[in-house]
């Protein structure tokens, strides 16, 4: 029996990317905007952002709910390293927002997993 997909859940791990992006809440905001466009995921209500930790866990965090779920992801700024998830029920490109995150944070390496949710 074949069960059908609740939606897709794609992990990305960045790593060094530019350390000017990646500390910018502008840049950071204009990238859950653009990625939203990119895959046809409709935003609902402001996206959520905040920079805390202490010490080698600083950085800013955000999360943005879609009408099909949310996105959210961690910037790590001793490492230069960002950590997205985007979970959908609607169909989306994977490898296309892969591409879209290595790019907007000029990471010079990306690795990502997909999990469809049953």
């Amino acid at each position: 029996m074949k069960t059908k997909s609740w939606g897709l859940s794609t992990h990305l791990n960045l790593r060094n990317c530019d350390p000017d992006l990646i500390r910018n809440p502008k840049n950071i905001t204009d990238f859950c905007k653009e990625l939203c466009h990119l895959l046809g995921l409709n935003r609902v209500g402001k996206l959520n952002i905040r920079r805390f930790g202490k010490g080698t866990l600083r950085g800013y965090s955000i999360f943005q709910f879609i009408e099909t779920s949310s996105i959210a992801a961690h910037f790590d700024e001793q490492n230069n390293s960002a950590f997205i998830d985007i979970f959908s029920c609607k169909e989306y490109k994977s490898k296309k927002a892969a591409k879209f995150c290595k790019d907007f944070f000029k990471a010079k390496s990306v690795l990502f997993k997909v999990i469809k949710r049953v």
